[in-house]
Parts: structure tokens; C-alpha cells; sequence
């Protein structure tokens, strides 16, 4: 399983990376929103974890960019961002899940799984 990793905090981007990668994740890291668009663009992933508050283009834009150009791998939002209307119009905008900093890593972990379940067809990393 491969994810792409959207997270302009280093410290965060590289515990998350660690964790991930401990759970047989193989992770690419993008620190901004171009990038992010980029990497979703010629990488096929399993799955994306974007932060919404980020430099170049926030997780707002590269939602929408990766929803308007067809790209269905599951989305989870981090953000630090509580109020309803922001889950809301994440949710409404293609986002699968979304998900309150700070926030467990074992809640991270079974949200992931429950996006890759969603899938058909696809392996499961061990600790699955």
C-alpha cells in the first residue's frame, strides 16, 4: 500500500511517515499543496492524508484540483480546524474522511483501514 503523506509541519510529517511505515505503509511526504497535486498526478496511491492548512496551496485547493480531475483515492483531512462546517464542506468537496488534530495515531490507523477496506480486490499489510 502506498500513501501520499500531505503535511507542512516536519516534525508531524516525519512521527506520521515513522508510524505509517512501522505499519508496512510505504509513504511519500509532500510539505505543500503543489507538490501534493503533482505527486497525485503521476503517482497512483492507496490513499491521501492532507493537511488543509498548508503553504503554496491549502488543502481546500488540492482536494478540489484532485476531485475535479477524476482522482478517486481516498482522501482523510487533518486539520486543527474543530468546527462542523469545516468537516462539512470538506466531506461535501470529495473528502472520504476527516479527522481533528491532535488526534491518536491509533484513530489515524483505523480510519486508514477503513478507507481501504472501501476498496475491492486490494492487499492488506500485515498488521491488518
Amino acid at each position: 500500500m502506498k500513501f501520499l503523506l500531505v503535511e507542512d509541519d516536519i516534525k508531524i510529517a516525519s512521527f506520521l511517515k515513522k508510524g505509517l511505515e512501522e505499519e508496512y505503509y510505504y509513504v511519500d511526504v509532500s510539505h505543500d499543496g503543489e507538490e501534493a497535486i503533482y505527486l497525485a498526478s503521476v503517482n497512483e496511491y492507496d490513499l491521501i492524508i492532507l493537511d488543509i492548512m498548508l503553504p503554496s496551496k491549502d488543502g481546500y485547493e488540492v482536494c478540489k484540483h484532485l476531485r475535479a480531475n477524476k482522482i478517486s483515492t481516498p482522501i482523510i483531512m487533518l486539520s486543527a480546524k474543530s468546527a462542523i462546517e469545516n468537516k462539512v464542506v470538506f466531506l461535501n468537496l470529495g473528502a472520504d474522511d476527516y479527522l481533528t488534530k491532535p488526534f491518536s495515531f491509533d484513530e489515524l490507523i483505523a480510519r486508514i483501514k477503513v478507507q481501504l477496506r472501501k476498496k475491492p480486490n486490494r492487499q492488506y499489510p500485515k498488521s491488518c
